[in-house]
């Protein structure tokens, strides 16, 4: 691709980026009950995907310090939103799994993102939609790919 439109398609994508992803965190963050953040409300999430994991796979998959880990693990653990579970064959082990409380939470999130979200990808016709989804899988996974990934999806 040729040098200026190169420069031109990266000011339109860095702008959009920020645009999208202002709006849309700042959506979110209204339908958020008061007493969880965003990457609270993120964590719960992947625990939910993973069913199972530790706060190392958390620290490793959201590029945060474990420190970091730590203290929301211990906040979500206080609101009851989430357990700990010691592995049965090594004590050191601790995985981190929903409780109930904690899968309820995650699903009404998901219903209430997925309401504010189909306002928005109603204005974009079936094959709009198809298009645009696809086309930002593939960067999803040219980033993983990219950048090494470790299991980041």
């Amino acid at each position: 691709m040729e040098k200026q439109l190169l420069k031109q398609m990266i000011d339109r994508f860095e702008t959009s980026t920020f645009t999208v992803n202002r709006i849309l965190h700042a959506c979110i963050r209204e339908l958020m009950p008061e007493n969880l953040t965003a990457d609270q409300h993120s964590i719960l999430r992947y625990i939910r995907e993973r069913g199972l994991c530790t706060s190392s796979e958390l620290a490793d998959f959201f590029f945060v310090g474990k420190s970091s880990i730590t203290a929301i693990v211990k906040r979500l653990a206080d609101k009851n939103l989430i357990q700990r579970i010691l592995d049965d064959k090594d004590r050191r082990v601790i995985y981190l799994s929903l409780t109930a409380e904690g899968a309820e939470l995650v699903e009404t999130m998901q219903e209430k993102i997925a309401e504010l979200l189909t306002k928005f990808i109603n204005h974009f016709d079936e094959q709009e939609a198809h298009t645009f989804i696809e086309t930002y899988e593939k960067l999803a996974r040219i980033l993983i790919e990219e950048e090494g990934g470790k299991g980041r999806e």
